[in-house]
């Protein structure tokens, strides 16, 4: 009897280690089917749908189309020919402002900014001298005139008198007196904003002498400055790409009427670079002066795979872009880089067409990426 329990103890004992066995071997390969699915999808980076819209992550289709080859250079953005005046002094004398004049405010024809005053100067207030010889000269003529009629006066010394009359009658109308009655009125010739005065309150000016700069800024230009190396390529150019330092916005020329006026035929005698001149409307945030990073657009070429400049990140000098593989999937791939027209940058390897990659937000995706890196925690100890 003793015997039979002993070996009933011994079957069970040898059962349970079987079935212990085998569900041990079913755990340990779930799990490894669960590390090999990990492992597979590990180079997927998972992003809301939600978040991705919270985030501003749009996406771009990639398919080859047309890219235009660009030099890329620097410039620098001026006031275009006929848009800009420079007011100059009209007689010698101290300068007045009639009103509070700062750079950038707006100004319209006609209209007084300053005045020049001589009259505690030793040769006088011009004005006022102009006036007397003006009259003068008038009284003169008129009265020669009648005397002429007579015979009394040539007609050699009438015509003189007549000549002296018209001489200081333009030369009184030229000088324009000021509101205040005091001096010269110094008025702005076109309509515009004040580009930069170049006189303060009581300076003492000359006749001639530059006083203040008025732009309407309606129009501006594009002065590209190239590289004596790219001159055989300049025939091609025609139209251009930039940037202005004082933002990240890339204006395209075409967009805004504009136009290619010429390329230099040679290099200056202190400098090696050529020239190029552009003229394009001013939106109004486009700041005269201001240097440019500029894209002179050339030929044109298809079938070439391209994507916006911001779709593209950099990592230890590796250009990466992202391709979202689902609703919420995102894979990284590492790509080649080929030309840009400033926009726009050409895809040389990584991409073949028919993938969605970021174009904004390619960032958020990044972000992602780094926090889905971060190991999940397990109850392995």
């Amino acid at each position: 009897m003793k015997n039979y329990i002993c070996m009933g103890t011994l079957c069970m004992f040898l059962l349970g280690s079987c079935v212990g066995h085998e569900h041990g071997s079913e755990g340990h390969d779930h799990e490894a089917e669960m590390q090999e699915k990990a492992h597979t999808h590990s180079d997927e980076i998972i992003l809301a749908p939600e978040k991705a819209e919270a985030a501003g992550v749009k996406v771009e289709t990639v398919q080859p189309g047309k890219f235009r080859e660009a030099i890329h250079t620097s410039g620098q953005i001026l006031a275009a020919q006929g848009n800009e005046s420079t007011i100059v002094a009209s007689a010698a004398g101290v300068v007045s402002f009639s009103r509070k004049i700062t750079e950038g405010m707006q100004v319209g024809k006609g209209a007084e900014l300053m005045s020049i005053s001589a009259e505690h100067l030793q040769d006088g207030d011009p004005l006022k001298r102009a006036q007397v010889a003006y009259r003068k000269a008038k009284d003169e003529y008129e009265r020669a005139l009648k005397l002429a009629e007579s015979k009394i006066v040539s007609q050699k010394d009438l015509e003189a008198l007549y000549e002296t009359y018209e001489n200081t009658r333009l030369a009184f109308e030229a000088l324009s007196p000021s509101k205040s009655g005091k001096g010269l009125a110094v008025k702005s010739p076109i309509g515009g904003y004040v580009k930069s005065c170049l006189v303060k309150e009581g300076d003492y000016v000359t006749a001639g002498q530059p006083l203040m700069t008025v732009t309407q800024t309606r129009r501006l230009m594009l002065r590209a400055e190239v590289s004596e190396r790219y001159y055989a390529e300049l025939p091609q150019v025609a139209s251009a790409s930039f940037k202005t330092a004082c933002g990240e916005k890339v204006y395209q020329l075409e967009n805004l009427n504009g136009r290619l006026l010429s390329y230099g035929k040679s290099s200056g005698d202190t400098s090696y670079y050529i020239p190029v001149s552009f003229e394009f409307d001013n939106r109004g945030d486009i700041l005269p002066g201001s240097f440019a990073e500029v894209y002179l657009l050339t030929s044109e070429r298809q079938g070439v795979v391209s994507l916006p400049v911001s779709a593209v990140t950099e990592e230890q000098g590796l250009n990466f872009v992202y391709i979202r593989m689902d609703a919420e999937g995102y894979k990284k791939q590492e790509v080649k880089l080929g030309g840009t027209d400033g926009a726009r940058v050409e895809i040389l390897s990584g991409l073949k067409g028919g993938e969605e990659v970021v174009t904004q937000g390619a960032m958020h995706i990044k972000l992602a990426s780094a926090s889905n890196a971060i190991p999940a925690h397990t109850h392995n100890h």
